[in-house]
């Protein structure tokens, strides 16, 4: 008789091993960060005015749109022996991103046939459509190779490491600027020097950091997937059913990610236009032209400049807390449960929103920062720890692309809707946007309540 025992069920990870699992989204948030801060600026500057800047973001959501659920449906049914069963989509997507963003901020080299607004938004394009080819294998990943009892803290650590990578993109451009003398007020350039070097180095380190992961994670076989118990029910032939709990995480999604889309696409113009009173783009560099009021208009200019500049500092803040505060969510996720963490999460990021309208300068900005980097923490964790348990291990990639469903959606909608309302509703005041947005993640906050099955 033999003495030898099946063993089922996924071993349990060191940290380290989680760790290096999930180094490529640090270069995958890196390159998220740079755009988030850096393309309605680029935008903008090819000419692009309030009211349209939304519009031109509807590429985003439209992509991961289309390309998450085919990713995570073929990365699903993928197997290599040398690269496994998520790298391969890992790596591609990489070489793809890596190009875009060395693309974008050059787009007007490339406009010999077409304006430098339209190649910037194909390019922009191009760099989404590479980024979510990388990063939707990544979640599904952290679900593959983790125990139910280790999905938290494989999502916590993936957000430390989502928010290293986002606060040194955000930073970059500042940091070249008043450390290195990169120069980032030059009248006659279309995107300024320090944010074309800025994407340059994001290539580099997305590409390193998805190197690492790529030759440092192990996946599991088909075979081991056997051992495990998992393949059996890949075998059964199920119909394809979104558990009750998802589509609750799918509207609390959709509330939240609405209000993190005006942050991201209006905070530039409303810290340039509502709390400094300065005019357009397109106005100040009207006026630079202008010889009796181009003095006057330089100084607003590089005002302007340094404003976009520390827009991405505001945006490195909220990241950096959203790091810090990763470490801290399955501690608290264990006292409070996952839903009422998120709850608490979701209710501070909406007032951190909503109180943008009353900061009076760039400095005081940082104060809703910090309420928004612990949604954002909670936002790139909690929603993926509830649904991993709840939809089934032999079609995460699927199941994780579908859900993707419920971040693009808001961000069509608003991207839409969001700019008319600016322009026709309030006065043209992007201002409100924030407000409106931390409006929108407060009632998240109250739906996340209503979510019973957790785990």
């Amino acid at each position: 008789m033999s003495n030898t025992t099946t063993v089922k069920g996924k071993p349990r990870l060191s940290f380290w091993q989680i760790w290096n699992m999930s180094v490529g989204f640090l270069g995958i948030q890196m390159g998220f960060a740079l755009q988030n801060g850096n393309a309605s600026r680029i935008l903008t500057d090819f000419g692009a005015d309030v009211e349209s800047l939304s519009w031109f973001w509807l590429v985003a959501p439209l992509t991961g749109m289309i390309v998450q659920p085919i990713i995570g449906y073929w990365s699903d049914r993928t197997w290599s022996k040398r690269l496994g069963r998520r790298r391969p989509f890992f790596l591609g997507g990489a070489i793809i991103a890596c190009i875009a963003l060395v693309l974008l901020p050059n787009a007007d080299q490339f406009t010999s046939v077409f304006p430098a607004l339209l190649v910037g938004a194909g390019f922009l394009m191009l760099m989404d459509a590479s980024f979510n080819i990388s990063m939707e294998p990544f979640r599904a990943l952290v679900a593959d190779n983790l125990p139910d009892d280790q999905s938290t803290k494989g999502f916590s650590i993936q957000t430390v490491l989502i928010g290293i990578g986002a606060v040194v993109g955000s930073f970059l451009p500042w940091i070249l600027t008043n450390w290195f003398g990169v120069p980032n007020d030059l009248p006659n350039v279309k995107v300024q020097p320090n944010v074309i070097y800025a994407f340059y180095i994001g290539a580099v380190v997305f590409m390193i950091a998805i190197l690492w992961t790529v030759f440092k994670t192990k996946e599991y076989s088909p075979q081991e997937r056997i051992d495990m118990g998992i393949i059996p029910e890949e075998k059964v032939k199920e119909k394809l059913t979104i558990p009750k709990t998802m589509w609750i995480l799918g509207v609390v999604q959709f509330f939240s990610w609405f209000g993190l889309f005006c942050m991201w696409v209006y905070t530039t113009t409303a810290l340039r236009e509502h709390t400094y009173g300065l005019e357009s783009m397109d106005e100040l560099k009207r006026l630079v032209a202008t010889p009796e009021q181009s003095a006057a208009a330089m100084k607003q200019l590089k005002l302007s400049e340094d404003l976009g500049d520390w827009v991405g500092i505001l945006f490195g803040i909220y990241n950096g807390i959203s790091a810090i505060f990763a470490m801290l969510i399955p501690v608290i996720a264990r006292k409070l449960g996952k839903a009422r963490t998120h709850f608490v999460a979701l209710l501070l990021g909406g007032i951190g929103l909503i109180i943008t309208y009353f900061m009076p300068d760039k400095y005081t900005m940082i104060i809703p920062m910090l309420f928004i980097g612990i949604a954002w923490a909670s936002i790139l964790a909690m929603p993926y720890a509830m649904l991993s348990n709840v939809i089934p291990p032999a079609r995460m990639g699927i199941f994780m692309g579908i859900f993707n469903f419920f971040i693009t959606l808001p961000q069509i909608v608003s991207a839409l809707f969001a700019g008319p309302i600016v322009t026709h509703v309030f006065g043209n005041n992007a201002i409100y946007a924030l407000v409106l947005g931390g409006a929108m993640m407060v009632i998240a906050s109250l739906i996340t309540l209503t979510i019973k099955n957790e785990n």
